[in-house]
């Protein structure tokens, strides 16, 4: 990693006060956040939890970008927000079904019906029953 990366994770990665050290506390807040996120999306047309060698690498380098975006609390690069924005735009596909993951066996279950149902119900009108209205 150039020098420069590194400097820049030890600031993203501080606490409110520069120590120039790594606070894995604001690591792991920012990847559950973003594991809740991704998850909120996924769910609507996934079973979850996708087991770990699962995961296709789409999903990981959108999770990627949108927890690098978390990370930069403070004026985030142009690159990092077009980055974050396309991992939701592309969240948004897949949550409504126009983009689909590679996951074996894992897409959520149906109702179980096959399209509309009809249920005929007793009609309350009869030609006995309206004798003297027709």
């Amino acid at each position: 990693m150039p020098l420069g990366t590194c400097a820049r994770s030890v600031n993203v990665t501080s606490s409110s006060v520069p120590s120039g050290m790594v606070d894995p506390d604001v690591i792991e807040r920012a990847l559950a956040d973003t594991d809740s996120l991704v998850n909120g999306y996924i769910s609507a047309r996934y079973a979850l939890p996708i087991a770990p060698d699962a995961v296709p690498p789409l999903l990981t380098d959108v999770a990627g970008a949108i927890a690098i975006y978390k990370l930069h609390t403070y004026d985030p690069d142009p690159k990092i927000i077009r980055d974050y924005e396309m991992a939701l735009a592309m969240l948004r596909k897949i949550s409504e079904g126009s983009m689909r993951l590679s996951i074996a066996g894992v897409a959520a279950e149906d109702t179980g019906g096959s399209g509309a149902r009809l249920t005929d119900r007793e009609r309350p009108l009869t030609n006995d029953n309206l004798k003297g209205f027709i």
